[in-house]
């Protein structure tokens, strides 16, 4: 994608990297169909997103089809390739998007509209799909945010709503049908289109009257009048991620994430996944559990996440936590629950997760009275908030952290100081018993209304109102209390793009032209932009956070979640009465008119979990060290120490120096080689490692001592080992017993090859430097200038080649160094631009002390 020489000059370059473990590469002349995989934010972001992941595994496993990522690149990345006059290219194989037949973009969220223009564009492709050809790709989106893709609409072939696991293939079929046959666009969307679940925006047209309002929403005789949400009934026929790609660089979430369930009927009018993702399907914990044992093994993880909307009303979650504990808890990988609910918190699954951590304990009650939960169908009391709050303060947890909404439906200034008195309450709860200081963290949010919600019609409150409620919460919140809210900016464009129809494309082409990017990170988001955008287009932002009428056409209408209409205007009105609407998975039906009993239903494993009479309570947990290890012994553990030299070439080279080592830490896992941990509460592997390469610096005389728990069987089976198990450009070249500490003060020698050939000035500084004595150099680090002395660092100094310097430089423990470049450009007087085409190759080390 980019020219490697220039990997130094932006920020985290382990983003564009590729060639990460379990990646998946296919020659495209191999194959029928070639897709390329698009995530419309940060690598960080998108690497962290299990639905691309799932897409890719399964179109890979298809023999004539390819599947490769992308995602969007910063900003200092998206101005390199303009400059340089490259396209945006895939990770797996460096190819154009514009080379593919098929471009699939995630819709994750309102606010990466821009994202979506800044792929296309830098990928050469015409913005509206009315410009683009059969000669270009087909270009499909999907996700959680296709249920109202009205605003990007113009910009998409096609869209998926729903589940895309048995879509996918499909979809991927008719292409590979439609090229054989050379199908005109034409014919070959309306093909699509016969396809369940697929949207082709431009077969359908919407309708406004003077004031903007739609009045109809034509569907072209060859399309459904309306296109229902595409469902997978079973989620253990589908074990996508028994080899998940494992990144480079540091993402989100960077973990195994297993999904033990999917949807969730508890029922929530504020919710869109609540209602868009129903019904519940849980897995059996079996597939659970052989998901785990493969997912740890084929990536390394020291983390498994256990994923679903709401984690504690998966049925066997007091059966499958416990298993998962026991059976990492020795190999040191933690069990993580991240979405919980209060009233699926019992004392058993509480005792459970303090085995892992006790850092912070999330609840969210979303409002702060009884009364506003009852309009929420939130289903908890504050009596049941407290509850669960003691227990966790009594079990050990230190930081407490709530997430509240503002602006709901019906809201009050009596729900606004209901916030602040709940608060109130469990800081004196987390105070009482002398149990020491505690951590109240407040979040807030303001609330958007949602397509395909009961919600869907309500009105959004203003920014001025959104600022007004927190800056009255910044004030009477208790001391002791750290309150964070979400930018009311960003809040307002979400809702406008939340309920938005297709004169949003316009808008989002314009700011975008303007400089709008990565409007969902908030160093980068600017309202002004879009504020001025609108006034040049004549659209009013503010009516698209009005009350919309009970008879208004919504600009969904034709797209169906699969939940009826009737059901949301019902459960709109139970909330205004402050009704409550029982979960359908442990009660009878509540008529949502989604499932038919016989292919779409409920999939709930033990539903007598919550149905059944009192039991006696679980057993507790057997007590357990921080991070769920089972430390032995001290005089038990005993310790084989081994050297490890590895090379480090090519593109793999621009990763930093922690990068490299969680890498390797995963690959040890991988290789099932088992070290000591270090003690604590997060125990990490016992492994040293020589000095940090500077990042774009290859080797072949890198380093590490590993510390294990018993001696190795075979040493050269553990190389081969280790090697089947590194991703490219990592190389274990030997392994060797270890006695005794590697020197902390290591000489290291470079070969450095010039993009010139030496000039008679080069040589003549050369010889200066190294007949001189002092010689001062300003460095910077985060920001900040430091001088150093770098004469007593360099211990040689001298040409090599025609274009070549061998070069060996210090590093001492608790000294400040100096990196080859740097040393380089300030001897030779070198301009950036010939800095930046030096190639490093570190070639040997030794104790300083025998230099």
């Amino acid at each position: 994608m980019i020219d490697t020489t220039s990997f130094s000059t932006i920020t985290r370059p382990g983003r564009y990297l590729g060639e990460e473990y379990n990646a998946v590469t296919k020659a495209a002349a191999t194959v029928e169909l070639s897709c390329a995989l698009i995530f419309p934010d940060l690598y960080e972001v998108g690497m962290s997103h299990q639905g691309l992941q799932i897409l890719y595994h399964i179109l890979n496993r298809e023999p004539d089809i390819v599947a490769e990522r992308c995602y969007c690149p910063d900003l200092d990345c998206e101005q390199l390739l303009r400059r340089q006059g490259r396209p945006l290219t895939t990770l797996e194989s460096a190819r154009p998007l514009a080379a593919f037949d098929l471009i699939g973009i995630t819709l994750p969220y309102e606010l990466c509209a821009t994202n979506i223009l800044t792929v296309l564009d830098l990928a050469g492709i015409p913005l509206p799909a009315t410009d683009r050809d059969a000669s270009q790709p087909l270009i499909i989106g999907g996700g959680a945010g296709a249920m109202n893709p009205e605003p990007v609409a113009d910009f998409f072939d096609a869209i998926l709503l729903g589940d895309g696991e048995e879509a996918i293939v499909d979809i991927a079929r008719l292409l590979i049908a439609a090229k054989r046959q050379r199908t005109g666009k034409k014919e070959l969307l309306q093909r699509l289109a016969a396809i369940a679940g697929v949207y082709v925006p431009s077969l359908y047209t919407p309708e406004y009257d003077h004031r903007g309002r739609i009045v109809a929403i034509r569907a072209n005789p060859a399309a459904p009048a309306a296109i229902r949400r595409r469902v997978l009934p079973d989620l253990d026929a589908i074990d996508h991620l028994l080899a998940p790609i494992v990144p480079n660089a540091k993402i989100i979430h960077d973990r195994l994430s297993i999904e033990i369930a999917r949807g969730c009927s508890r029922g929530c009018r504020f919710c869109q996944a609540g209602m868009t993702y129903r019904p519940v399907r849980e897995r059996t914990p079996e597939v659970i559990m052989e998901l785990a044992e493969a997912g740890i093994a084929n990536s390394g993880f020291e983390e498994l996440a256990l994923l679903s909307l709401s984690t504690g009303d998966y049925s066997c979650i007091e059966q499958v936590l416990p298993r998962l504990m026991d059976r990492f808890a020795d190999d040191c990988v933690s069990v993580s629950m991240p979405s919980m609910r209060v009233g699926t918190l019992s004392p058993a699954i509480m005792d459970q997760i303090k085995r892992v951590r006790k850092t912070g304990f999330t609840l969210a009650p979303e409002a702060g009275s009884d009364r506003l939960r009852r309009v929420i169908n939130k289903g908890i009391t504050e009596d049941d908030l407290l509850a669960t709050c003691g227990h966790a303060f009594a079990l050990g947890w230190k930081v407490m952290k709530f997430y509240f909404m503002i602006g709901l439906p019906t809201e009050t200034d009596a729900d606004i100081q209901a916030i602040i008195d709940l608060v109130r309450k469990v800081k004196k709860e987390g105070d009482r018993d002398g149990r020491g200081r505690r951590q109240l963290n407040v979040s807030i949010g303001t609330f958007v209304p949602k397509p395909h919600t009961p919600f869907q019609w309500e009105k959004q409150m203003s920014m001025n109102e959104s600022r007004t409620v927190i800056n009255h919460l910044r004030e009477w919140l208790p001391r002791g209390c750290t309150l964070k809210w979400h930018d009311p900016r960003m809040s307002y464009l979400e809702g406008v793009f939340s309920r938005g129809d297709r004169r949003l494309a316009a808008l989002i082409r314009l700011a975008w032209e303007n400089g709008a990017r990565l409007d969902g990170w908030s160093d980068h988001f600017d309202l002004a932009i879009w504020q001025q955008a609108a006034e040049k287009l004549g659209l009013d932002l503010d009516d698209y956070l009005r009350e919309r009428g009970d008879d208004e056409i919504l600009p969904w209408r034709h797209l169906h979640s699969g939940v009826d209409d009737r059901f949301l205007r019902a459960e709109r009105q139970r909330a205004f009465q402050e009704s409550y609407t029982p979960d359908c998975r442990y009660h009878d039906c509540q008529g949502c008119g989604l499932c038919d009993f016989e292919i779409i239903r409920p999939v709930v494993i033990d539903r007598d979990r919550f149905t059944a009479g009192p039991e006696d309570p679980a057993p507790p947990a057997p007590p357990a060290p921080a991070a769920g290890r089972r430390d032995r012994p001290a005089h038990a553990e005993a310790h084989h120490r081994y050297l490890v030299t590895y090379s480090r070439r090519g593109r793999i080279c621009y990763l930093g120096h922690l990068e490299i080592l969680r890498l390797l830490f995963r690959t040890l896992r991988r290789a099932g080689i088992a070290t000591n941990f270090t003690k604590g509460f997060n125990p990490t592997p016992k492994v040293s490692f020589g000095p940090a390469l500077p990042v774009g610096t290859e080797s072949v005389a890198e380093f590490l001592i590993m510390d294990l728990p018993a001696p190795l069987a075979d040493p050269a089976t553990a190389l081969a080992r280790l090697n089947d198990k590194l991703p490219p450009g990592l190389t274990v070249t030997a392994i060797t017993r270890q006695q005794g500490a590697i020197a902390a003060d290591i000489e290291s020698a470079y070969s450095v090859t010039l993009p010139r050939p030496l000039t008679a000035d080069d040589r003549r500084r050369l010889e200066a430097f190294a007949a001189g004595g002092e010689y001062r150099v300003v460095k910077v680090r985060k920001g900040r200038e430091q001088t150093v002395d770098i004469r007593p660092l360099v211990t040689a100094l001298r040409p090599t080649g025609a274009d070549s310097i061998e070069l060996r430089l210090l590093s001492l423990s608790g000294r400040p160094g100096i990196k080859p470049v740097e040393a380089l450009q300030a001897i030779l007087g070198l301009d950036p631009a010939t800095a930046l085409g030096l190639t490093i190759l570190k070639t040997a080390w030794r104790p300083a002390e025998n230099a």
